[in-house]
């Protein structure tokens, strides 16, 4: 039976009028024109050298574009959106009291929301949108709801309510990063998180917002670091930002955990060899695990 996680942490910003996909083509990581009723997206919006300011899911219900963001950060993000406005005639609107962002887990969670299982495919629903996540579809189902239908939302399906620490397990399983927790602003670039893989670039719509640094280190073979699951051997959970070591050498630093897993940047050297790669932090004993979706 599907459970489900309600995510306070997750905010909502609205982008409408006739130029809503032009305006945030230009700015943005993933192709734009492939968002419909049917389809959502995953993209990130960075500097001007190409490094991490926000990510999010850009979903479309009723002419709108939606975006699943962090809530703490809507409204910087909201600001930078509309330092880039001039004169396109679009409108872009914290909607966050209207909706309610939540994942939807377990087996045959995007089934029973009348989803395939394939990442991004999305369907209208009353009150919002649902969609397979568009990063990886092991994570399940996400909802934009209308705040006045989620509870019948929620009946109408019989979903169970879950935890923010089991979803975040999931996804540290499967080295999927959750913003800035999991992403340095400013310093991080998109390689080194998964995005290529994880479906957040389009590598042939044109230019955006520091799309120049994100193509050379890709064609390039530029990436120095990547964010890897590691697995808690023994020991307690290492802290946010605790030095990763191999021996007496600093080779990456953890990020978010949840139960004996946790996010960590590595060094890429350091992956060479994962079955010894048998690494330290704060006192713990960790281990690097490489997700399925990882091509080095």
């Amino acid at each position: 039976m599907p459970d489900f996680v309600e995510l306070p942490s997750r905010g909502v910003l609205s982008v409408v009028g006739p130029d809503a996909r032009k305006f945030m083509q230009g700015l943005v990581s993933n192709d734009v024109e492939r968002v419909a009723p049917d389809r959502t997206i995953h993209a990130a919006f960075l500097t001007a050298q190409g490094k991490y300011l926000f990510d999010f899911m850009i979903a479309e219900a009723d002419g709108a574009l939606l975006l699943d963001c962090e809530a703490d950060r809507l409204t910087d993000f909201q600001k930078r959106l509309k330092l880039y406005k001039l004169r396109s005639d679009v409108t872009v609107e914290d909607v966050s009291a209207k909706f309610r962002v939540l994942v939807i887990t377990g087996d045959d969670a995007s089934k029973k929301l009348g989803l395939n299982a394939e990442a991004g495919m999305a369907k209208a629903v009353e009150g919002g949108v649902v969609f397979t996540d568009p990063r990886h579809a092991g994570l399940g189902a996400r909802a934009i709801i209308g705040t006045d239908k989620l509870e019948g939302f929620i009946a109408a399906r019989d979903l169970t309510e879950s935890t923010q620490e089991a979803y975040d397990l999931a996804r540290i399983k499967l080295g999927v990063p959750d913003g800035s927790r999991d992403m340095q602003l400013e310093k991080t670039i998109l390689l080194e998180a998964g995005f290529d893989e994880l479906n957040g670039v389009d590598w042939k719509k044109g230019c955006y917002m520091g799309q120049e640094l994100t193509a050379r280190t890709k064609y390039r073979g530029l990436v120095k670091r990547r964010l890897m699951p590691v697995r808690i051997l023994d020991g307690e959970m290492p802290a946010p930002g605790t030095p990763v070591m191999r021996d007496d050498r600093e080779v990456g630093e953890i990020r978010s955990g949840a139960g004996t897993m946790a996010l960590a940047m590595l060094r890429v050297n350091v992956l060479e060899d994962l079955e010894h790669a048998v690494l330290s932090a704060g006192g713990s004993t960790i281990l690097p695990e490489k997700p399925d979706w990882a091509t080095f």
